[in-house]
């Protein structure tokens, strides 16, 4: 197993103000900091102190996020599978989860629409929905589990991601797979993590194709990590060697996000 990267953090007053901020918080939200979870101003609000070297502390956290990245990474087994559950135990209704209301998911014209892809993908050939859906598919039984603090449990079809990769002739040594999606919405997500068994281009939900809310007409399903890096309504598909963030990951969130 690799070692994470060490956590550096320059001069003793960034290391004060570290001792600082976690003998402020109480001890949930001190686990939810050393996972990452909470940034500058979240600490704020959940302790009502105010920091006085604010841009000293958003460095010491983003220090300890990427220390974060690097651990979850070093920890996270490509072989071992998320647990799957029996279909009696979905959640009904599957709970609603975007960056935006229900109102507003955007209706896709199926017909039109094509998987782009870019970056170290040798085939980069757009592929529409039958020639997706004529793919082998598998389903799954999953929790999904959001970073607000719920979870639920939902069937979702698809094609291997790792399968798909290969197919494309994707530079599988490369170290991130991001995605855009049709709504604004982006992630990426870590090579391993993309050849996982279980992670899947999901095309369905509970057998028939994905509705609208559920990210017609394609989303990521990855069961190995939260919510937030399940994208809905994607558009194109890259692989690269360059960090490429993400919606909220550029607003803070920790990047790894396993469970």
């Amino acid at each position: 197993m690799k070692k994470p990267p060490p956590l550096k953090i320059d001069g003793a007053s960034e290391r004060e103000i570290a001792r600082e901020v976690v003998t402020v918080l109480p001890e949930l939200t001190r686990r939810d900091f050393l996972k990452g979870l909470v940034t500058l101003g979240g600490l704020s609000l959940a302790t009502g102190v105010v920091l006085s070297n604010g841009a000293a502390v958003e460095k010491m956290l983003r220090a300890i996020s990427r220390w974060n990245d690097g651990a979850q990474g070093a920890l996270f087994d490509p072989k071992k599978l998320a647990q799957t559950y029996p279909e009696s135990m979905m959640t009904r209704p599957f709970p609603f989860n975007a960056f935006y209301g229900i109102e507003d998911v955007p209706v896709v014209d199926g017909k039109d629409w094509k998987l782009e892809l870019g970056g170290l993908v040798k085939d980069r050939k757009a592929w529409d929905l039958p020639s997706l859906r004529a793919l082998p598919q598998e389903e799954q039984v999953t929790r999904l589990v959001c970073v607000e603090g719920w979870s639920a449990i939902g069937k979702w079809g698809g094609i291997p991601l790792g399968d798909f990769l290969r197919r494309i002739g994707a530079d599988t040594t490369a170290k991130y797979v991001g995605f855009g999606c049709f709504d604004g919405y982006r992630s990426s997500i870590d090579m391993a993590s993309a050849l996982h068994p279980q992670t899947i281009l999901a095309l369905t939900y509970d057998g028939k194709p994905l509705p609208p809310r559920e990210g017609f007409p394609l989303r990521l399903r990855i069961p190995t990590k939260l919510g937030f890096k399940n994208p809905k309504h994607i558009a194109s598909l890259y692989v690269t060697n360059s960090y490429p963030g993400g919606y909220w990951e550029d607003q803070g969130y920790n990047w790894f996000s396993g469970l």
